[in-house]
């Protein structure tokens, strides 16, 4: 099995920056793709960025040029790093990793939720 941690949520004025972080850690034989999330009071949760396991990116378009996720595989880890913020980008931030973890002598693949973390940003 496997489990994911965040940190790196805060409070911030406009236009500030935050870095999260989410750490990936168990029984992993590898990672496939890792992104971030986010929800909103009210609204549904949406896609903010994905990284694939070759690097490749996409973003959510009210965050195009201002969020910039990356990856660590030697340590896990997937970032976000998130400038000038809006207080639009208020939300609950989940990492979400899809990998192959051993067990019990097989390997098995699965999707994971971070715990969340809180963003908020004051106009």
């Amino acid at each position: 099995q496997a489990q994911l941690e965040e940190s790196g949520g805060g409070l911030v004025q406009a236009g500030g920056s935050l870095r999260l972080s989410c750490v990936a850690s168990g029984s992993i034989f590898s990672i496939n793709a890792m992104g971030w999330y986010r929800q909103a009071p009210g609204k549904q949760r949406e896609l903010v960025a994905a990284i694939t396991s070759g690097g490749s990116t996409n973003y959510a378009d009210s965050v195009k040029g201002r969020f910039t996720i990356s990856r660590s595989n030697a340590k896990n880890t997937v970032f976000l790093q998130m400038n000038s913020l809006k207080p639009e980008d208020t939300a609950v931030y989940y990492c979400n990793v899809a990998l192959t973890y051993y067990s019990g002598g097989s390997y098995y693949t699965n999707r994971y939720w971070g715990q969340g973390t809180q963003v908020t940003v004051s106009s």
